[in-house]
This record gives structure tokens, C-alpha cells and sequence, in this order.
């Protein structure tokens, strides 16, 4: 748009200042924003009715056909990408016939990922627990470390300083 630095803008203002006045110089600001507020919601009205265009004449779709063209490796892979997301979120073990193959192995793989989960979400509380024991005796040895009796002797490094 307009490529406006901060020193063409300080020469517009002190014009602005002398032409205008210090007493309406609000006001002219204040009217300034809203034209400005104005075009800003025109343009993006503009642009959003342009998008809305593009997209019921299939531009889109033109767009899509263009990358495939251009760059078919790529679109290969995300089409192996959107089916293999397609496949992997359709998949549910109560879907398959659970006398048949394919039923048991899905029903094995269900299992076996609930123990997992589960000795996964064990692993990570017993961890947990441990570094809270661990923290705890830290902050005991700390309090017993302050409340340890004044009058005791000094250690080597205390009485070399």
C-alpha cells in the first residue's frame, strides 16, 4: 500500500499541526481513523467476496490441479498421507467380525494397546511418586541443615575464611 517511514509520517503531522491547528487536529485524526477503519473493512469485504467467487467457480479445484502438474511427488504423498489418516481413523475393532481373522487380530492389537497405555501411565506415576520422594528428603535435609544447633563446631572452610 502506501510505504510511509516514520519520518514522512512526523513531516505530515508538524503540516498537519500548522495547516489545521492544535485545536482541530483531533478531530481531523479522529475523522482519518474512520476513513481508514472504512476502507480497511471495504478492502476485506472486497477480498472475502473475491475468495467466495473463486471458490464456486472452482479455483480450487484449478489450484490443486496445478500443484499436482507441477509438483507430483509431492501431491503423491499427500494423497498416500490423506488415505493412510482416512485408513487409520475408519479402523475400530468392533467393525470386524469378531469370529474371523481379522476380528481377533483387531481385538489382540486393542488389548495390547490398553496394557500398554496402562503400564505407560504406571511407569509415569511411579516416576513421579520417586522424584517427590526424592524432592522431600532434599527439603528435610535443607530444614535439618537450618535448624542444625549454631553453637556447633565450625567446618575447615568456615574457619580458613
Amino acid at each position: 500500500m502506501l510505504d510511509l517511514g516514520w519520518t514522512e509520517l512526523l513531516v505530515i503531522g508538524v503540516v498537519a499541526l500548522i495547516v489545521v491547528g492544535p485545536k482541530d487536529l483531533p478531530v481531523l485524526f479522529r475523522n482519518v481513523g474512520r476513513f481508514v477503519g472504512k476502507a480497511r473493512g471495504m478492502a476485506r469485504e472486497f477480498s472475502r467476496a473475491m475468495n467466495d467467487a473463486a471458490e464456486d467457480a472452482g479455483v480450487s479445484d484449478i489450484k490443486k490441479s496445478f500443484k499436482t502438474a507441477t509438483n507430483p511427488l509431492g501431491s503423491a504423498m499427500d494423497g498416500l498421507k490423506d488415505a493412510t489418516r482416512d485408513l487409520t481413523s475408519s479402523i475400530d475393532p468392533t467393525k470386524f467380525d469378531a469370529d474371523s481373522e481379522t476380528g481377533k487380530l483387531a481385538a489382540d492389537r486393542a488389548e495390547s494397546a490398553k496394557k500398554i497405555q496402562a503400564a505407560t501411565a504406571r511407569a509415569a506415576a511411579e516416576r513421579k511418586a520417586k522424584e517427590a520422594a526424592e524432592a522431600m528428603a532434599k527439603a528435610e535435609e535443607a530444614e535439618a541443615a537450618l535448624s542444625a544447633p549454631k553453637d556447633a563446631p565450625a567446618s575447615d572452610s568456615e574457619t580458613k575464611a
